[in-house]
């Protein structure tokens, strides 16, 4: 029949037509059918079989084949566990899944219903991706070349093409500007430094881009590392390109290379992370004063740990040509941190320090810290004279019930964060259902797998003539609540007693 009609106009029509044309003439049989045949798009040969055939009783009304209140318990659970991992992909998601579950659970946080639990284990990538997507919704010429220096000729280049075989504690280190839109000036800058075999970060804020003071930073950062410096690969600029770093390294005997210029894909390891791990932390706004100096460096002491122990990343195996097309395959996601862990050149101390570190992290209390000092930062970029937040409170049942409908805001990070929307001011609908809901309420409680229709059905034999069938809409919105409610009590620990009523405006 024509795609444009529903099923049951189709039986309406066809209800009409049959007792007409039963009792027709051959002439009447005729123009009726070619009306029928017209408007239904069949052929005349089956619009004579349809007019002909015996009423058929209407189907009965289909239930859902699985319980929906598990399945939206998992994906509530999933979009808080997403949002405590600060966004990540489903690939790293489904690799971080077990330790940061366990993290959480374990700091008392989190108490996921056992057969919850078993579901989120047992989701692949791609359906953590599927059942995120509508979360991520609602919520960026060449200079002529000189001849080397001197100085330049004690850092021989480096390309990408000669990391082959490289050890844990080869690093590249660049510098990040928070200079905004305007290079002019005094801003601060992000001291990076990554390992190109581990993918470990460390940041460092600097306020002003002395050569003294990036040594200076460059050995703090030394102290705290896990392994062994062994060389650095730097660009061309000239907080780098000097002869104190260079005598710094020939002191300790670190080896000193650095990329070709104006070729970023030199130091691929280290652009990577100044977009994932800067820029994503920070954001584009120009920082310029003290102040932002000291937020930064207190952002980088959590950040460091966050990003090293909780947030897993790609590593490519191995890569080849077929054709035109670059084929690349890439091994398991693993944080840092695991992948030091399973390295055989790391000193089984250090392993075992690793480990006990990683098990007394905190993962929500780290990013609990990172998301404020966002907020500070965001405020001194805004040049809001804003003192820094004191220390965070040892309760984070507010932070944590904040992550499941973070979302429904956008963008999470103050750094990033778009210019807010008017308020909605206009004057909305008071909610039909309000007074009726504790009975609702108490069908759903004895059985809460009921339709919205089912639950309308009800009502209007409870209640003659007092709920139209046009409310059906308003009525599954509420339904929708009451399993959101339902669905965050089996995630939560702190379960509500009283059955949850939904807001009384549309």
């Amino acid at each position: 029949m024509s795609a444009s009609m529903t099923a049951r106009s189709r039986r309406e029509l066809v209800e009409a037509l049959r007792q007409r044309y039963a009792a027709a003439t051959r002439e009447e049989k005729i123009r009726i059918l070619s009306e029928f045949a017209a408007v239904s798009g069949l052929h005349r040969k089956s619009a004579i079989r349809v007019l002909n055939r015996e009423v058929e009783p209407e189907p009965p009304l289909k239930r859902a084949g699985r319980p929906r209140l598990y399945d939206q318990a998992v994906q509530q659970a999933l979009v808080t566990l997403w949002e405590a991992s600060d966004r990540v992909c489903g690939k790293r998601l489904k690799a971080l899944l077990p330790l940061l579950l366990a993290a959480l659970e374990k700091h008392g946080h989190l108490a996921v219903d056992p057969t919850v639990k078993t579901s989120l284990l047992a989701l692949s990538a791609a359906t953590m991706d599927r059942l995120l997507a509508p979360t991520r919704a609602v919520a960026c010429g060449r200079r002529k070349r000189r001849a080397p220096s001197q100085l330049r000729r004690k850092m021989p280049l480096r390309t990408f093409a000669e990391w082959g075989g490289a050890r844990i504690g080869e690093m590249e280190i660049d510098l990040v500007a928070h200079c905004g839109s305007m290079v002019s000036g005094s801003y601060v800058s992000s001291l990076v430094m990554t390992d190109v075999v581990s993918g470990w970060t460390e940041c460092a804020p600097l306020v002003v881009r002395s050569r003294e003071l990036v040594v200076e930073t460059i050995e703090r950062l030394r102290q705290a590392l896990p392994f062994s410096l062994l060389s650095l690969d730097t660009d061309n600029g000239t907080e780098f390109v000097n002869e104190v770093l260079v005598e710094y390294c020939a002191k300790h005997s670190f080896g000193l290379t650095r990329s070709r210029p104006y070729l970023k894909n030199d130091q691929a390891w280290i652009e990577q992370k100044n977009g994932s791990v800067v820029r994503r932390m920070v954001g584009y706004g120009r920082l310029e004063v003290i102040a932002s100096g000291q937020a930064l460096a207190r952002l980088y002491e959590s950040s460091r740990l966050f990003v090293n122990f909780f947030q897993p990343s790609f590593k490519l195996a191995e890569k080849h040509r077929e054709g035109s097309r670059v084929v690349k395959r890439y091994l398991a996601p693993a944080t840092p941190a695991a992948r030091l862990i399973a390295a055989e050149s790391i000193a089984a101390d250090i392993k075992d320090r690793l480990k006990n570190l990683s098990e007394s992290l905190d993962p929500l209390r780290l990013l609990d810290e990172i998301r404020a000092m966002q907020h500070h930062l965001a405020a001194l970029a805004k040049g809001e004279r804003v003192n820094a937040p004191a220390t965070r409170s040892e309760d984070l049942t507010e932070f944590l019930a904040s992550l499941a409908l973070a979302w429904k805001a956008g963008e999470v990070r103050p750094t990033h964060a778009p210019k807010p929307r008017p308020n909605r001011i206009w004057r909305t609908r008071k909610d039909p259902f309000e007074e009726v809901w504790p009975e609702i309420a108490e069908w759903l409680d004895a059985e809460p797998d009921q339709l919205g229709v089912e639950l309308l059905a009800r009502l209007q034999d409870a209640y003659p003539g007092r709920f139209p069938d046009g409310q059906l809409r308003t009525l599954q919105r509420r339904l929708a609540d009451w399993r959101l409610a339902a669905a965050s009590r089996l995630v939560f620990r702190d379960l509500h007693t009283q059955p949850p009523v939904p807001p009384s405006t549309t």
